[in-house]
């Protein structure tokens, strides 16, 4: 099921689910050299279609409207043969006058001629509109995707009027990363996804990176009450941070002329900004990347800071740059008497050095005064939000309804996120989360993560299994078979006199993911190394392993099975594993076993996804 409500998608963006209706004429190739073509739109129509080949360098397209560079954006065109198509939009050009592309191309061609000969030229046609009707066999079912291009990190993402507002660094133009800028959807419950026109685009200061986004409503930065204020990197020659300002719920922005707002000698990127009651001021995360901190800032307008402090700097895994940093303020849900029933977290984002290589997401819980952030738990010890291979750049919805701390992630990992075998798009998010704290077996407090209430609407017709004891030989039960196999799994366990549980998914052609709970070592795994295509990178194979973070025997796992991931959850939110998967074809087949005794099943729901 494609969860995009593609009809939303605005006349601005390209028209959806449409055929591409292509002209052969209306362009004039004008090879320069072997490193030089211009194309002429003779005859202009919406969308300019762009043949991509992405064993391509990047060429850099320069959009000259009257003889004036109007935009530039990085394309990898065709040379031998197509990969896929991507769509550029011509409307805001050929309103203005005549419009020439001027594309400088990396290559070792020896001549004009040669360079004459690419595909590119004779496959670039004119077009009134793109399909994007899915041709992908990995893209999933209930989690958000572009309708194409490369997408990494969620950003920028508030709540207001009833619609949740998800932005992503976003590549139009392929899908490996390039051209970052933001993307943008909304969905009115965090599970079905519209994707909208692009919301913030590159400029003079450089591309837009990730960072952040405020409801200010009581109009401290003079732009009128309510307005969508976005704070966010500018990546060129150096990394600034800029502001855009919305008046219509973040659909388009504004740049502020004073750009930039926030510099720094050093670099520094994914600004997350929030309204402190308790001070009565802004303040603002900054990653100062390359130093392994954070520097906070506090503000009265969103337009002028102060830097207040730094955190970092020894503290948690340092092993990569820290990037996408959030504070935020948690419940805790078991504070007994005379205990804190709030902590703050700070939440860091570090790639590489992530617990099983690449990119992941580790979090401080502490206190904040508006000024300093002070952690609870000495410098040498980290904590990881997720224990999968695949989550990473996490942060938190601002303005979100009830008091919750919503959070999504990106699910992929720098290790191969360019190499995952899709191609019309890159990279999902994580279903969306729920977070707060509680108080693990030594004492300290960890953050619990549970599934956001709203994925319990994707549920379709439930097959239930009683209480069932298990031992060395595997107990199996059959998955669902529509769409592709999806589904959710609630499996209640009972580890009391085993050593093992071991929960497999597989398929006719022996592929499979094995999961195991250890209770010598109070851990839960999964192993991927036999899960389906994994040679794309040598990094993908992987097992990667949680704490349990309590002393019971007994509890839940849920476990969300779509086309190309698995998201597991303990029940009550101890730890959650997130993980890539790409099997030839769907798991069909559970089965569970023990090992050093007997454990029990005692109860299991399989759900399709509607």
């Amino acid at each position: 099921m494609n969860l995009f409500s593609r009809a939303a998608i605005t006349a601005a963006m390209l028209a959806a689910t449409l055929t591409v209706s292509a002209v052969n004429d209306g362009l004039e190739v004008l090879p320069l050299g072997a490193t030089n073509t211009m194309v002429r739109i003779t005859d202009p129509s919406k969308f300019l279609i762009l043949p991509i080949e992405e064993s391509m360098p990047d060429s850099k397209i320069d959009v000259l409207v009257n003889g004036n560079i109007a935009a530039t954006f990085y394309a990898r065109l065709a040379n031998n043969s197509v990969d896929y198509t991507v769509p550029f939009d011509l409307t805001p050009y050929t309103s203005k006058g005549s419009v020439l592309l001027n594309i400088m191309t990396e290559t070792d061609r020896a001549s004009s001629r040669e360079a004459g000969d690419f595909i590119c030229w004779d496959e670039m046609k004119l077009a009134d509109n793109f399909d994007t009707t899915n041709t992908e066999k990995y893209r999933p079912a209930y989690h958000h995707t572009p309708l194409y291009g490369w997408m990494n990190d969620p950003n920028g993402m508030f709540y207001k009027d009833g619609l949740w507002h998800l932005y992503f660094q976003y590549n139009p133009y392929g899908s490996k990363w390039q051209n970052m800028t933001w993307g943008h959807s909304t969905s009115p419950d965090l599970v079905h996804w519209t994707q909208q026109p692009n919301a913030i685009e590159p400029n003079g200061l450089g591309s837009v990176f990730s960072g952040s986004s405020v409801v200010d409503h009581n109009n401290t930065a003079g732009f009128g009450k309510d307005a969508v204020i976005a704070i966010y990197t500018s990546a060129g020659a150096s990394q600034v941070q800029s502001l855009a300002h919305s008046s219509d719920n973040g659909e388009t922005f504004t740049i502020y002329p004073g750009n930039p707002i926030i510099t720094t000698t050093r670099e520094a990127r994914d600004p997350n900004m929030f309204w402190n009651e308790e001070t009565g001021k802004w303040n603002l995360v900054l990653a100062s990347a390359l130093d392994h901190e954070d520097l906070i800032f506090s503000s009265d307008n969103l337009k002028e800071w102060t830097l207040e402090s730094r955190f970092g700097q020894g503290y948690g895994a340092q092993d990569g740059v820290w990037e996408c940093p959030d504070l935020i303020k948690l419940t805790v849900r078991d504070a007994k008497k005379n205990q804190p029933k709030e902590k703050w977290v700070l939440i860091v984002n570090i790639n590489p050095g992530g617990p099983f290589g690449g990119s992941a997401t580790q979090y401080f819980v502490g206190d904040f005064d508006g000024h300093k952030f002070t952690c609870d738990t000495p410098a040498d010890v980290t904590r990881w939000l997720d224990f999968g291979k695949d989550h990473y750049a996490t942060v938190s919805w601002s303005n979100a309804p009830e008091g919750r701390n919503a959070v999504i992630a990106w699910m992929s990992n720098w290790e191969y996120a360019n190499e995952v075998p899709t191609k019309q798009f890159r990279s999902a998010n994580s279903l969306p989360r729920d977070l707060d704290l509680f108080h693990g077996p030594d004492g300290g407090l960890y953050v619990g993560v549970t599934p956001a209430k709203e994925t319990e609407s994707l549920r379709g017709d439930k097959k239930s299994y009683e209480s069932t004891t298990v031992g060395e030989n595997e107990v199996t039960f059959k998955l669902p078979k529509e769409n592709d196999g999806v589904c959710e799994i609630d499996l209640g366990y009972n580890l009391k006199g085993a050593d093992k549980l071991e929960i497999t998914l597989s398929n006719e052609k022996g592929e499979k993911v094995e999961m195991t709970y250890n209770t010598a070592d109070r851990t839960f795994s999964m192993n991927r190394n036999e899960s389906g295509l994994v040679n794309f990178s040598r990094h993908f194979p992987a097992t990667t392993v949680a704490p349990m973070l309590t002393e019971k025997n007994d509890g839940t796992l849920r476990l969300f099975i779509d086309r190309c991931s698995i998201e597991a959850f303990d029940g009550e939110g101890r730890f959650a594993m997130t993980n890539l998967v790409f099997p030839t074809t769907p798991y069909t087949t559970m089965t569970v076993k023990a090992e050093g005794g007997k454990a029990k099943v005692t109860g299991l729901d399989i759900y399709s996804i509607k």
